[in-house]
């Protein structure tokens, strides 16, 4: 089971959110402070939502789009499209409109599957452990209708509800308050474990780097072009050119060292994610995630 985005222990850590969560999943059917149950949900509905995605609607309509948009192109290549000009491009438009309605269908079919049923609810859900001050560990971009590393709010974003104010504190019982014969402890939740150093610094650097195979490059063009003036024109100056090559390899293998210390870094990340997937399956509130450890989660999902 992978990383849920709220565990059904948080949901049942506060009872306005226990009620409303088991309030929602009683008109979906689906118990929604049950992590297994959810976590099932999650795969099936992901599941169907790629099939949707790949219905032969949707690729019929991509061919026959390009199809009304390319013929016309053709017109100049082919005397005999050229002769039946106006039948042409009347088949050009029609194929054009075909396709963009046959796109259209099927992005609202996707959308229609995605907005409702019980990942409606779960989005309610969510909507409402977030207005109670319970972190969203992380939310599939798919849940929202957003592509991997995509921005914006998606097709169906998580619900905005007005944050609501903590559950005031039971008061203390008095003296003459009869004691209860038998105390029941209250459940101690599991601890989150501690972020290493390691994932932290991969957090600082995941977006960092990227640039030395193009630098590498252009010191070795420039070095190239500073060897190729020196024999045209027959002076000496250009040769020393030749000093970028080695600044260039020096470049790459910076680079190269780079991309080695990176993934081992990742490495690290990924496995302080399973620590903490263990962790909520344990019933730890996980905290929200960083931008790059959701961006790595979703690279594995």
């Amino acid at each position: 089971m992978g990383l849920l985005p709220v565990s059904g222990a948080a949901l049942r850590a506060d009872d306005r959110v226990r009620e409303s969560a088991r309030g929602i999943g009683a008109r979906y059917g689906v118990d929604y402070t049950d992590d297994e149950a959810v976590a099932a949900l999650l795969t099936e509905r992901r599941r169907s939502l790629e099939r949707e995605q790949r219905r032969p609607t949707a690729y019929l309509g991509l061919l026959t789009l390009m199809a009304g948009m390319f013929l016309p192109f053709g017109i100049p290549l082919s005397p005999v499209l050229d002769a039946h000009l106006f039948a042409v491009l009347g088949t050009a438009g029609g194929l054009t409109v075909v396709g963009a309605a046959l796109l259209v269908h099927a992005r609202a079919q996707w959308k229609h599957a995605l907005r409702n049923g019980p990942l409606a609810g779960y989005r309610e859900v969510l909507g409402v452990a977030r207005a109670h001050g319970i972190p969203l560990a992380h939310i599939p971009p798919w849940l929202e209708g957003r592509t991997n590393g995509g921005g914006g709010t998606g097709a169906a974003p998580i619900p905005t509800y007005p944050p609501v104010e903590p559950a005031p504190e039971a008061p203390a019982e008095t003296e003459t308050a009869p004691s209860p014969s038998v105390t029941v402890p209250a459940p101690v939740p599991a601890p989150v474990p501690p972020k290493p150093w390691a994932v932290s610094y991969y957090e600082q650097t995941a977006d960092a780097g990227g640039w030395h195979d193009e630098v590498g490059c252009l010191l070795v063009l420039a070095g190239a072009g500073g060897v190729t003036w020196a024999v045209t024109v027959g002076t000496g100056v250009g040769f020393a050119a030749l000093l970028l090559v080695p600044a260039a390899i020096w470049v790459w293998l910076a680079g190269r060292r780079q991309g080695r210390e990176k993934e081992e870094l990742r490495e690290e990340a990924l496995k302080y994610v399973k620590e903490l997937q263990a962790a909520q399956a344990a019933g730890a509130r996980v905290p929200e995630l960083s931008p790059q450890l959701r961006a790595l989660l979703d690279d594995h999902q």
